[in-house]
């Protein structure tokens, strides 16, 4: 009897040694401030995809690319902060006041979620963890969120997440996004555009841009009428340019009758 106390003592400690290890990790690795400068490579999100395709037989690859933050329409950047984290430029990583909302919305439901997630939180997680919800990995995402924000600016945070984040099924950065369901660049995306994009970044591959969910509507539709109260959006000035816009593709038709598109998009390079 003593030598099994032993033994189920020494794997409890072992056990215990083990998780240590594999959260204490993350204080120092990975090395997140090459990112000031440097674009990260293939994220563990990207990674995660491959896997899940590769193991249900699927022969897929995903498509990524980058733009840079003066690349990207200021819409994009406005709907996604509006739709995600809307106290993003003032915390330090954590809202926990929507954390504690969700937390209690688990218990209510007897789940573990936890919502409320910041973009610096996103960020940590697409980069460097997996879509697992357990408690082990909302601990490496604290550490590595906390580390995000002391080495890394606001706005270098914003231009990675509008770069890694998934937009569809294996659909990665917004530059892909762009072109996948509007067939233009980042920079070109109106404010409706760029409202849809951002209704679909709970759920992307559910949720997608030119699917027919209803909820992703209406969550559209009241991101853009923030950006109008806030005066982000001008709408009549946003329907003149919009006719325009219009105008110029009729042009653009008449002038080059004989347009072959029939291979579609293409999709943009990876990183």
């Amino acid at each position: 009897m003593c030598n099994w106390k032993k033994i189920i003592l020494w794997s409890v400690l072992a056990i215990f040694a083990f998780f240590v290890i594999d959260i204490g990790r993350y204080f120092f690795y990975p090395n997140i401030s090459r990112l000031q400068k440097n674009r990260p490579g293939k994220t563990a999100f990207m990674e995660y995809r491959e896997d899940t395709w590769q193991a249900k037989g699927i022969k897929k690859k995903i498509s990524a690319s980058w733009a840079p933050l003066s690349q990207i329409s200021p819409y994009v950047m406005k709907a996604v902060i509006i739709a995600e984290d809307d106290k993003f430029w003032s915390h330090e990583g954590f809202d926990f006041d929507a954390m504690q909302k969700a937390l209690e919305k688990d218990l209510k439901k007897k789940k573990f979620k936890v919502g409320g997630s910041t973009i610096s939180q996103q960020l940590a997680k697409n980069l460097y963890l997996t879509p697992a919800k357990n408690p082990i990995r909302k601990v490496k995402e604290a550490i590595l969120t906390w580390r995000i924000e002391r080495q890394l600016s606001k706005r270098r945070i914003m231009e990675l997440y509008l770069n890694v984040a998934e937009w569809g099924d294996g659909l990665f950065g917004i530059r892909t996004a762009a072109l996948q369901y509007y067939g233009k660049s980042a920079r070109d995306l109106s404010a409706r555009e760029a409202a849809t994009l951002a209704a679909a970044l709970p759920n992307p591959r559910r949720f997608r841009p030119n699917g027919r969910s209803r909820y992703a509507a209406n969550r559209a539709e009241r991101i853009y009428q923030i950006m109008v109260r806030r005066g982000i959006v001008i709408e009549e000035y946003d329907d003149v340019i919009q006719e325009q816009d219009k105008d110029a593709e009729k042009n653009e038709t008449a002038e080059n009758p004989v347009n072959d598109l029939s291979g579609g998009n293409t999709v943009p390079e990876s990183f």
